[in-house]
């Protein structure tokens, strides 16, 4: 009855929410779970749950697998938001059940923050989780990489549900040994690409096989430590792919699996793993190969994350980078670009941020190609132009503005490409500024 009452009580605020205008985030789902936190046994789910997590990428990777399910018209129920903690996706259950507690879906689809995969998938059946990348990322929340990564570890050493791996990620394809009565294990790979280099260019993680500590050896790096590599003492990494993306475009903006090519709207490396994991999962499900060439080629994500937009006929790229490598992934788009641009860099550090932003001596600001000017904001806008000044950048071309209003002013003042890099506060801030100049 407690649990009943709950939910009669979060779908009264629920409407309330609505008729104000509100989203109310993980509102509902921060209520509810302070009042039982076992309120999740109580849901009655009786279809697939799939889980995404990483460190970068599981936003535009949750959101692609919902869209594909969606154009196979399938009910698709999932945090396309974020709000990708236990009380997130409590929120997101709750709107979506009956008072009885009946969730009425082919698929549940969720992002789930790295650290909250044990904590949810406890009392909740999990069909698949499809693991992207590990990098270090707010330090002063996550701690070191590999806590994190023997966190997920233990959970699934029980688990025996499928699970997707990222091969070329030394800390994600270890996962594949936590269970070894698990035969659900599904690697995926992308084959070198015409930027890919012998030498580790950007910060990375993983250097040592998690079996038997030798150094590993790479053939080339994708991005940071995301690349082919394998132990040369116990052969770590040579798995069995399931899914190879082959013939990789990013000028065209295609790739192959399987000889089917597949068209996106997305020009960077990093975004072509997120999609040859969504091909993964949905394949898994056996959604028609013409459906997810469909939805893969329609599909944006208009929130920031690599989003396209025109500002007074300006073009201009909008991209998240909370860590040393989602700064990096950006910059290789940005110097992969041979016009010439213009950077704007917004910094903040709050709470969400993490306050240690220590992080940013890790980004590889020292090749910049055809970059004519930055302007930094943010309330650390100084020290990520020190950062910039110290790689070598001329600091007559580089401004600083801790009014984002101002920032953004200056930077349309001239008609350049644009590129805009912001960290996890600021995005919206940013975006939202920017949109209304337009």
């Amino acid at each position: 009855m407690k649990n009943f009452f709950i939910l009669v009580a979060m779908k009264i605020l629920h409407l309330g929410l609505k008729i104000a205008g509100k989203n109310g985030g993980n509102f509902l789902g921060k209520i509810a779970y302070d009042w039982n936190p076992n309120i999740f046994r109580y849901f009655k789910i009786n279809c697939p749950i799939i889980a995404v997590t990483a460190t970068n990428g599981k936003t535009m990777t949750n959101n692609a697998i919902g869209h594909v399910f969606k154009t196979a018209e399938k009910k698709v129920i999932s945090n396309t938001e974020g709000n990708n903690m236990e009380t997130g996706i409590l929120s997101t259950i709750l709107k979506n059940c009956t008072l009885t507690g009946k969730v009425k879906a082919d698929y549940l689809v969720f992002e789930v923050d790295e650290g909250y995969v044990p904590v949810i998938f406890k009392d909740l059946k999990l069909d698949t989780l499809v693991v992207l990348d590990f990098f270090r990322d707010q330090l002063d929340r996550n701690g070191e990489v590999e806590s994190l990564i023997l966190r997920i570890n233990e959970f699934l050493k029980t688990y025996t549900g499928n699970l997707v791996l990222n091969n070329d990620d030394p800390n994600v394809a270890r996962l594949g040994q936590a269970n070894p009565e698990n035969h659900n294990v599904y690697y995926f790979s992308v084959q070198k690409y015409a930027y890919a280099t012998t030498n580790m260019k950007e910060a990375g993680e993983g250097k040592f096989c998690p079996f038997c500590n030798t150094r590993l050896e790479y053939e080339y790096y994708q991005y940071s430590h995301v690349g082919k590599f394998r132990c040369p003492n116990c052969n770590y990494g040579n798995n069995e792919i399931y899914k190879l993306a082959t013939n990789v475009d990013l000028k065209n903006r295609t790739f192959a699996i399987d000889d089917i090519t597949y068209q996106i709207k997305f020009n960077s490396i990093y975004n072509i793993y997120n999609f040859v994991a969504v091909v993964t999962c949905s394949q898994l499900y056996h959604i028609n190969t013409e459906i997810i060439k469909k939805a893969l080629s329609t599909f944006v994500l208009n929130n920031g994350r690599l989003e396209e937009i025109e500002i007074k006929g300006i073009p201009t790229i909008i991209n998240l980078a909370k860590n040393p490598t989602g700064a990096n992934v950006s910059l290789r788009i940005l110097n992969e670009d041979e016009e010439e641009k213009e950077l704007l860099f917004v910094l903040n550090d709050n709470l969400a941020d993490g306050h240690d932003v220590s992080w940013i001596w890790d980004i590889n600001f020292d090749t910049l190609n055809n970059v004519s000017r930055i302007i930094t904001s943010g309330t650390r806008a100084y020290d990520i132009a020190i950062r910039i000044k110290t790689a070598g950048y001329p600091t007559n071309k580089i401004e600083s503005y801790l009014n984002l209003h101002d920032a953004i002013e200056r930077f349309y003042q001239n008609n350049v490409k644009k590129y805009v890099i912001a960290n996890y506060t600021s995005l919206q801030p940013t975006r939202s500024e920017i949109l209304k100049l337009k």
